[in-house]
Formats: C-alpha cells, sequence, structure tokens
C-alpha cells in the first residue's frame, strides 16, 4: 500500500479509489489520539494494578488540565459540563438550551489542546435527528477524540413516564443511543454508555461497549447538586445488577459506576468494596463542581478576612 499523506495529494486517476479509501482510512486513524486497542490496554493495566479505573468530565480546559494532573485514565467531555460550570444543573444539558453535538465539538477545542496523555471521550445526543450518525463520529475522530458517551441520555428520563414512552414511540429513544455505540464501536472507538437498567446494560455491551458506566442518577451534593437519590447501599445492589447483566454479555466488558449518592471518594470507595467486578467510577459534578465549589468560596473568603 502506498503512503497515505503521499495517496492523499494525487489525484485519483494516480493510484486508484481503493488506495484513496486506504490512505483517508490511515489518516482518520492518525488524528484520533489514542486508538481503541491503546486506551483498553492502558485501563487493563490499571485494573491488573488494582488502583480503580477513573474517568473525569471536564467542562473547561483548566478542569481537564488539573483532573489530568490528578491522574484520571479517561477525560469525557459534553454539553453539561458546560452548562454545570457555568453555574447550572447537570440536566441542563437534557433541555433544549442548544446543540448538544455542537456544544461538545465547540469544547473538543477548548479541552483536546490542553490535555497531554489522557484519551478524551465525546459526550454524543445519539437522538439527534438533524445528524447523520456515521458521519458524525467519523468527524469526532478526525478532531482527536478517542472514543464516546451516550450523554444527553434519554436514560436519565423516567422509563414509565409519558414523555419518556412518546420519544420511543417516535424515533427518539434509548435505541438510538445503542446504535449509536454500535456505530462508533465499528469505527474503532472507545465506547462508554451510560446504562440505567440490566436490559440495556445488555443492550450497550451486545453492541460493542467496552466500558459498562452504571448510572445512578443526577450527583447529589454541592450547591446545584441533586436532593432525591437513592442510598448507597440500594445503588451498590443496582450497580451490581448492571455488572452481572453486561458480564452475561461479555465477561471482558468493564464496568464502572456514576451518579446519584455517589458524589465522593468515601462514596465510591463504598460501592466498589461492595461489589464485584465494578472497577472503577467516573465522576463529573463530583470531580469538577464539587471541588471548584468549595475552594473558591474559601479562597474568597481567606481573602476577605485579611486584617491590616
Amino acid at each position: 500500500m502506498p503512503d497515505p499523506v503521499e495517496a492523499l495529494g494525487k489525484p485519483a486517476s494516480d493510484h486508484g479509489s481503493a488506495n484513496l479509501d486506504y490512505a483517508v482510512v490511515c489518516m482518520l486513524t492518525r488524528t484520533m489520539k489514542f486508538s481503541r486497542e491503546e486506551t483498553l490496554d492502558r485501563l487493563e493495566s490499571v485494573v491488573e494494578s488494582g488502583d480503580p479505573v477513573i474517568g473525569a468530565g471536564a467542562g473547561t480546559g483548566i478542569s481537564a488540565k488539573f483532573a489530568e494532573r490528578g491522574g484520571v485514565d479517561l477525560l469525557i467531555i459534553y454539553n453539561s459540563g458546560r452548562y454545570r460550570m457555568n453555574g447550572r444543573g447537570s440536566l441542563a444539558g437534557l433541555l433544549p438550551y442548544g446543540d448538544a453535538n455542537e456544544i461538545v465539538v465547540e469544547m473538543g477545542h477548548e479541552v483536546i489542546p490542553v490535555v497531554e496523555d489522557t484519551p478524551v471521550l465525546a459526550g454524543v445526543n445519539g437522538t439527534d435527528p438533524f445528524r447523520e450518525m456515521a458521519v458524525f463520529i467519523e468527524d469526532l475522530r478526525r478532531r482527536g477524540f478517542s472514543g464516546v458517551q451516550n450523554f444527553p441520555t434519554v436514560g436519565l428520563i423516567d422509563e414509565d413516564s409519558s414523555f419518556r414512552q412518546n420519544l420511543e414511540e417516535t424515533g427518539m429513544g434509548y435505541d438510538r443511543e445503542v446504535e449509536m455505540i454500535r456505530e462508533a464501536s465499528e469505527q474503532g472507538m472507545l465506547t462508554c454508555p451510560y446504562v440505567f437498567s440490566e436490559a440495556q446494560a445488555r443492550d450497550m455491551t451486545e453492541a460493542g461497549a467496552d466500558v459498562v458506566v452504571s448510572h445512578m442518577g443526577l450527583t447529589t451534593s454541592g450547591d446545584i447538586g441533586a436532593e432525591t437519590a437513592l442510598d448507597l447501599e440500594t445503588a451498590a445492589e443496582r450497580v451490581q445488577a448492571h455488572c452481572d447483566a453486561a458480564k452475561d454479555v461479555n465477561e471482558d466488558v468493564m464496568v464502572i459506576c456514576h451518579g446519584g449518592p455517589i458524589a465522593w471518594p468515601d462514596d465510591a470507595a463504598y460501592v466498589l468494596e461492595n461489589t464485584d467486578d465494578v472497577v472503577g467510577f467516573f465522576g463529573a459534578s463530583s470531580i469538577e463542581r464539587l471541588p471548584t465549589e468549595e475552594a473558591i468560596q474559601n479562597q474568597a473568603r481567606d481573602f476577605k478576612e485579611i486584617e491590616f
């Protein structure tokens, strides 16, 4: 096969369409900073060492930079990160305040250049009816994203509500998110989907999920966190159920936990200690919002208390 850069620089008549296709594929692969295999090798090494796999949501470049310095294994950016770091609740990401998929592309410009050696995943709105998902996933690869997650997700909407049922009936349901994950997996990207039930854990694993993220709902704690949530014991039981369902499909799939009452390191430790085969935690509000709320407030107070 020819060098892909040289192939792209020549007209199609000089090398044939097959060589041009090869060149395009190679160039797309080059711009994805970490291949799926590279990232999985890293994560498996973390698990084998006995350390937890930690993913961090990053709504700003500075969040990403310092989460990376703290040693996180994955960085995930999506529209709620922008809203969250602007003082709004994370559920703003589910409401019509902006184009979620366009926002994640914009955030990529802010975050990816400051990240040195950590895979960055894009939160993709898989139900977006105005995008050809295969083309959009390919574009994310070209922009340097190494994987995807399904966010915004209809999974946060009560399955028994008429609104959720109507979304499912009109082509904007969770099954579209499953198909997005399948497409990303087929394109060689790391896939880390949120799941909210055992059935969804099975569906996402069958679609090729590499890391299943067991979602316990909107994160509690802090100024704009949820006040309604499960208790930790129930959360651990649900995480275990999701894990078991995913492992029934593929025993090699990784499972980590997120959200609800799992807000602080001690909470994550409790869940990890009280489950089997759950290997880590993904924190968004937990890693960037909650520490920021406390740090800025305390720093401002310390300045204000200067005596002179």
